[in-house]
């Protein structure tokens, strides 16, 4: 099993790969796949995976991949038209509660 060390994880996600340690291990493997299944940088698929789940309104995804897309060298700049990107799909209500997810993690400067 691969060990989870991240600050960021609720309980019941590191519960749940304890629990299901080979269905964990699959779905590490299964993102692996995916993620090495095409030409985008580490930095584009991390900004796609956030406008993902701004359109899923998800606020813990949203949160995991505004930080995961900061460590790979996104700026806030682009992590917030990322977010912004979704006002006319995905409507206002859904893009500034994302917006207010994104400011709690990066500090709350731009609020």
């Amino acid at each position: 099993m691969t060990e989870i060390t991240s600050d960021h994880l609720p309980d019941v996600y590191v519960s749940f790969r304890e629990r299901f340690t080979d269905i964990a291990a699959g779905q590490d493997a299964l993102a692996r796949a995916v993620d090495a299944a095409g030409p985008l940088d580490e930095k584009t698929k991390r900004l796609v995976k956030l406008g993902i789940a701004v359109g899923a309104q998800a606020d813990g995804a949203v949160r995991s991949n505004v930080r995961k897309a900061l460590a790979v060298g996104a700026t806030v700049a682009e992590i917030e038209q990322t977010i912004l990107l979704a006002m006319t799909t995905r409507g206002f209500p859904a893009t500034v509660a994302a917006w207010q997810w994104m400011t709690e993690v990066v500090g709350g400067d731009q609020a």
